[in-house]
């Protein structure tokens, strides 16, 4: 029987992302995918907490989206995207666009959820080029987002804490105090109110040199899934087009479900000039990002010269294989009733978590809830994504058939849709063991 795990020769000539190989385990050898589960080399099965960063939706090896991409690939593999259009993204940008509100409808495709991001963000400071106001190039985030790893991503998310080694290359952004809450906090109105008058003063001094706030609505990802209420967001939006400041959603992660409703734009009750998707987009398939700007910014870049277009794009922009799972994907939203699945998921978590609170662990705390996003820290030391309580964490729950991926001390389940009530109940009796038997 071959072994689980590779041994650190086997795989000499690849580096893994976001890890430390020198001092973390071995990864695992996965060797096929089924629904919820993944199987290793040795037939050992685990159970896909984390839907594989992030990115699966319906399960993996979902038979309707593996059919969609193997027609495709016999009719059109890939085509250029300039001068060029096939049906699936034509397809794909008329479902998006009826899937969002208001004039969300321009969709510009690109490879993954960073370039999503810089998209956006070129386009917010040329449309104020484009337009003549030339003094708004300033950009607003919210401290400890994360937006992707490219320059302006990561310009955006500088205090997410991942690029230090960069500090002296990325280009200034202003950042907002973020007022996490959980589900037992009664300091989250102060926060809230706090977080606002900062924002009031910076707008006061710099409102009309600003081009563009970007957020990650309700749902701060890689920062420790951290949690806001719909209804600050939206005061933000308020306060900054007021000001004539872009807004930018990032549903990267929390778009097509993940916090109970298709976007988290629906529960902010606000439409953003521009909305970056990915991750889910493909069912979890293929690679696919897109940037949905409103008409108005689409407009403003067009002219009879070249100088106001927008000089960006991918060699796979629009890969017709990638549109195909998407539309794939986007369908079983419909013929598998994905939303009521959805809602058991959130109820489930819901239970799981109000059970492991009322438990009283002392070294346990912050219990929160988002959609089917259920997350809680444990309280160390070194709190934060290098703590080194996730490794532990990490280990045991192979241990028991579970894959999950803490950041640092932040426990979290973002399960594949699905997942059957009792196998989700189950695996909270499991981590619910597992905490109270953790020597911490």
């Amino acid at each position: 029987m071959a072994s689980s795990f590779l041994d650190t020769k086997d795989y000499r000539h690849i580096w893994p992302p976001f890890t430390q190989v020198q001092t973390d385990s071995p990864p695992l050898l996965i060797t096929e995918g089924k629904g919820a589960v993944l199987r290793d080399a040795s037939d050992r099965e685990y159970l896909d907490l984390i839907s594989s960063w992030w990115v699966n939706l319906h399960g993996h090896a979902h038979p309707a989206i593996a059919q969609a991409i193997a027609m495709q690939a016999l009719k059109l593999e890939q085509v250029i995207f300039a001068g060029c259009i096939h049906e699936p993204a034509f397809n794909l940008a008329n479902c998006l666009a009826s899937l969002l509100p208001g004039d969300l409808d321009r969709v510009f495709f690109s490879d993954n959820g960073s370039t999503a991001v810089e998209v956006a963000l070129k386009v917010a400071l040329q449309y104020h080029r484009n337009i003549g106001d030339t003094r708004r190039t300033h950009l607003l985030a919210f401290e400890g987002g994360y937006h992707g790893d490219t320059f302006g991503a990561m310009s955006a998310g500088k205090q997410s804490g991942f690029f230090d080694a960069f500090a002296s290359k990325l280009f200034p952004v202003q950042f907002l105090p973020y007022p996490i809450t959980w589900l037992s906090d009664s300091t989250v109105e102060e926060k809230e109110q706090d977080s606002l008058a900062q924002l009031d003063r910076y707008l006061a001094e710099h409102g009309q040199e600003t081009a563009a706030i970007i957020l990650e609505p309700l749902v701060q990802g890689a920062a420790g899934m951290r949690m806001v209420r719909p209804g600050f967001l939206q005061q933000v939006c308020k306060r900054v087009k007021e000001a004539g400041v872009l807004v930018i959603f990032d549903e990267v992660m929390t778009g097509f479900g993940r916090t109970g409703t298709m976007f988290a734009l629906e529960q902010v009750g606000w439409i953003p000039d521009m909305i970056c998707l990915a991750k889910g987009l493909t069912g979890g398939f293929l690679p696919l990002s897109v940037t949905v700007c409103r008409e108005y910014l689409y407009e403003a870049f067009l002219d009879d010269g070249f100088d106001k277009a927008l000089a960006h794009g991918h060699s796979y922009t629009a890969n017709p294989l990638g549109c195909a799972a998407a539309l794939a994907s986007l369908r079983l939203f419909t013929e598998e009733d994905t939303f009521k699945q959805i809602e058991m998921i959130h109820q489930v978590h819901q239970a799981g978590l109000m059970s492991l609170e009322n438990k009283n662990l002392p070294h346990l705390g912050r219990f929160r809830l988002c959609g089917t996003i259920a997350a809680f820290d444990i309280k160390v030391a070194d709190a934060g994504y290098g703590a080194s309580i996730g490794k532990i964490i990490r280990k045991k729950a192979l241990e028991i058939g579970l894959l999950l991926r803490p950041l640092g001390n932040t426990v979290y389940l973002l399960p594949p849709y699905c997942l059957t009530a009792e196998v989700l109940q189950d695996t909270w009796k499991k981590i619910s063991q597992m905490m109270q038997e953790l020597d911490v």
